[in-house]
């Protein structure tokens, strides 16, 4: 194969439609596989959450459980240790900004052997326009609704 053969097959392999449509199936294989959960449903006192917005996404505010972690996205295979193996008899419920990447995220930690997980239906987004608070270093906001 000649590299002008090389590079057509390069460029159609990296074409933005086909990756974009290669992400939406995931996703939806994912959402068959993962529970979303509502705002309502999470009980902050016994499930653990992972926030798996990047770092400078957590300084926004994160939502308040007893138990957090924030590991962004790209690093939570490689951040599995005792610390979350431990907790994980409790529900653990996977959340980023608008969904996508908890979902995703729960995905992994089912594929990892985690049993107990699920993801947050709308992202912490949804958790703010649901009338619920975020902490952050300033203290705890709630999104004010005219």
């Amino acid at each position: 194969m000649d590299y002008n053969e090389q590079m057509k097959k390069y460029y159609e392999r990296c074409n933005i439609d086909l990756l974009k449509g290669r992400l939406k199936a995931s996703l939806e294989k994912a959402k068959e596989e993962i529970k979303e959960i509502g705002a309502d449903a999470l009980d902050l006192e016994n499930m653990v959450l992972i926030d798996v917005r990047e770092a400078d996404e957590f300084s926004t505010g994160i939502i308040p459980a007893k138990k957090i972690f924030t590991i962004p996205r790209g690093k939570l295979e490689f951040a599995v240790d005792d610390t979350l193996v431990n907790v994980s008899d409790h529900l653990i419920v996977c959340y980023c900004l608008k969904g996508a990447r908890g979902l995703l995220a729960a995905k992994s930690l089912r594929d990892l052997g985690f049993e107990n997980v699920v993801s947050l239906q709308g992202g912490i987004e949804n958790w703010v326009k649901s009338g619920k608070s975020i902490k952050n270093y300033l203290g705890y906001f709630t999104l004010e609704t005219a």
